[in-house]
């Protein structure tokens, strides 16, 4: 007997605008909706695929009533694959992302960030070639 990691669930304030947000951030599309959840990934998933082998997770975003009030224990990592670290994070601070200092320190080769509803994320190096 074994389980799939298949969702990543993401409480937050505004299911529909943080979901536009990350499909921005990650070119992926809502597979799934309703009044209190919107579902994104790259790909639909089926029960037969998820059986079948293990598949990219997706991120479900849920409404709850309250906000967020310490730094998150679990976190997202992005890498670019178009352009450098820098040029990404330029592209998401347009898209309505933050920096943030989680006391990460100087010198280090991942920026941190937040998205709309402050869930933090680091962008790691570019796999750009």
């Amino acid at each position: 007997m074994t389980s799939r990691f298949t969702e990543l669930a993401v409480d937050c304030h505004d299911p529909e605008a943080l979901a536009a947000f990350w499909c921005e951030v990650l070119d992926f599309k809502v597979i799934d909706r309703s009044e209190e959840i919107v579902e994104i990934g790259s790909w639909e998933p089926t029960v037969e695929d998820i059986r079948a082998r293990q598949m990219p997770p997706t991120l479900c975003f849920t409404l709850v009533p309250e906000g967020k009030t310490v730094k998150n224990r679990l976190h997202i990592d992005v890498s670019p694959i178009d352009g450098s670290t820098e040029d990404e994070v330029t592209r998401l601070l347009g898209l309505g992302a933050t920096k943030v200092d989680v006391g990460q320190g100087p010198g280090r080769s991942w920026v941190v960030m937040a998205d709309p509803e402050g869930n933090e994320f680091c962008v790691l190096r570019t796999l750009a070639p």
